[in-house]
């Protein structure tokens, strides 16, 4: 390559990232964000040029290789530039778009502003301070006019006024103190449902004042209407203990409370296998079976530890029995119930009532970028315990992008992220540093897994919103999602993850009541604050 085609090529390198930065950082008001066609002819022309010289042919000796590299790396700059010129005008297109949605807005709040003065303020007043508020907010504004609600809304209004004794001597007939409290709305999303009824129960807001209503109870109590008919038991497999208890259990709710009793297929070749006069425990053959278990199905009982209560949760695609969980695992979170004493246990679980916890599930679902119709997407996972996003056996970090109610959160770069119940936040969600959280507080656990930055700490959601986990189309590599440790399946680049709380939540019931409970499991499985008590015959203050 002779020397003055280089010299060349490098001015108009130099002309056209000029140009680009020049453009994109000229101006920072919003008239500057709109298409530049002086610029956009520039940039145009500058790479034009580059492309010509390098496209002539030159002839070149054999020995002058790093021309030719020097060549190929003007050509990714290029790439590069023209990438970033593209983006830069995606921008602007945006920016002017959200400028005139804003200008439309603006105007819109003036004319209500101009129609229906604020109560207890002039309207000259309320046009001068109350149309910038609410300019600055139009969304909230547009919500409350039902322009653009994203999901309907129930309100309530208060319209307790107090009365100010105080007289207006004003000459434009303005008060100079507000007569009344001015009244208020406060309002739910629905989530497409027609009511919600249950969040209006414990919110009182008389008199213009806002205050929690006290619960009735502060635990959750189950009273059974009718006797119990029919339970199910779900046991630990491998286990010698265990299939020597649901020996005897399944015996004594034959002949001792003449419940009808469902075991799982292999608890019934097991039990044949002992006694023929097993015969009357009942099982199913298929899937299809599985799902129409719950209206017959009063009771569930589960011989092991959490994982066992985790697969007896996941046989229900939709509501689940009360969970009677034994604990005859290694480390239980949900199992209160202790295997020696399960005939007093149950004596009282079926006599009632009895305290339960009602522990959260999550709803996943894949949203694949190649899905076309809707009945190529997947089917909903329902979890217990966590939904887990990370990078398999790939040695590049993820790269997941996450968003709350279509509101962009952060961009995971690390091993992964740990999505969570409450009733979680002591499985996954702990070792990798989030914290413990009562299995009945509504919520979302977002716990990343090793992030590589030292600010990212985990957050608790609130119950009510949804969770979208994004593979960019710039990812390195693929992810891998699981579902409560099993059913792993691959998200290429474009797929998603979306996770909401399920309107079916598992209860289990409970040796005293939840929080007691709770903090017991805690004390004896993870010796949570244990040391020794400081000693006494240490220095004083005097």
């Amino acid at each position: 390559m002779k020397p003055f085609l280089v010299m060349s090529l490098n001015q108009n390198i130099v002309n056209f990232t000029q140009f680009s930065w020049q453009d994109s950082f000229g101006n920072g008001d919003v008239n500057s964000l709109g298409a530049n066609p002086e610029n956009g002819s520039s940039l145009a022309q500058s790479e034009k040029a580059v492309e010509e010289l390098l496209t002539q042919q030159t002839p070149m000796l054999a020995t002058d290789d790093h021309l030719i590299e020097f060549s190929e790396a003007l050509r990714t700059v290029a790439k590069a530039l023209r990438g970033s010129a593209e983006g830069k005008a995606l921008a602007q297109a945006e920016a002017a778009e959200w400028k005139r949605r804003y200008e439309l807005e603006r105007s819109k709040n003036q004319e209500l502003l101009h129609k229906a003065p604020l109560n207890g303020v002039c309207a000259d007043e309320s046009s001068s301070k109350g149309m910038d508020h609410l300019a600055k907010s139009p969304r909230r504004h547009g919500q409350e006019n039902g322009k653009s609600e994203r999901y309907p809304l129930e309100r309530i209004c208060s319209h307790d006024l107090l009365q100010d004794g105080g007289e207006s001597n004003s000459p434009n007939g303005c008060n100079n103190k507000l007569k009344r409290k001015a009244s208020f709305k406060l309002s739910w999303g629905c989530k497409g449902q027609a009511n919600d009824q249950h969040k209006k129960e414990i919110v009182s807001f008389e008199s213009g004042n806002i205050t929690t209503a006290d619960r009735s109870s502060k635990q959750i109590s189950l009273t059974w209407e009718t006797n119990p008919q029919t339970v199910i038991i779900f046991t630990k497999p491998n286990s010698t203990s265990v299939r020597v208890l649901s020996v005897e259990m399944v015996r004594w709710l034959r002949e001792h409370k003449g419940l009808n009793v469902y075991v799982e297929p292999r608890v019934k070749a097991e039990l044949l296998s002992e006694s023929s006069s097993f015969d009357f425990v009942q099982t199913w053959e298929d899937d299809k079976e599985i799902s129409l278990l719950h209206p017959k199905v009063d009771l569930v009982i589960t011989l092991g530890g959490d994982g066992t209560v985790l697969w007896a949760a996941s046989m229900f695609k939709g509501p689940v029995p009360p969970i009677v969980p034994f604990s005859m695992g290694s480390l239980g979170f949900m199992t209160p119930f202790h295997s020696e004493q399960y005939r007093d246990c149950l004596e009282a679980v079926l006599k009632g009532p009895i305290s339960i916890t009602l522990r959260h599930r999550l709803q996943c679902h894949i949203i694949r970028d190649k899905a076309r119709h809707d009945y190529e997407t997947e089917e909903n996972t329902l979890v217990l315990n966590e939904a887990t996003i990370e990078r398999g056996i790939s040695s590049y970090l993820t790269n997941l992008e996450c968003y709350c109610d279509n509101s962009f959160v952060t961009c995971v770069q690390g091993d992964g992220l740990i999505l969570s119940t409450t009733s979680g936040s002591t499985a996954y969600s702990l070792a990798a540093g989030g914290s413990m959280v009562h299995p009945q507080v509504p919520g979302i656990l977002f716990t990343p897994i090793c992030p590589h930055s030292l600010s990212f700490r985990p957050l608790i959601l609130p119950d009510h919103v949804t969770v979208r986990v994004q593979v960019p189309f710039n990812s390195r590599s693929s992810a891998w999602v699981s579902f409560d440790g099993k059913g792993r399946k691959q998200l290429e680049a474009g797929d998603a993850l979306v996770c909401s709380i399920a309107p079916w939540p598992v209860s289990t019931a409970c040796q005293v009541e939840s929080t007691h409970d709770f903090l017991r499991s805690i004390h004896d499985g993870l010796h949570w604050n244990l040391r020794k008590t400081q000693s006494s015959d240490g220095p004083r203050d005097t």
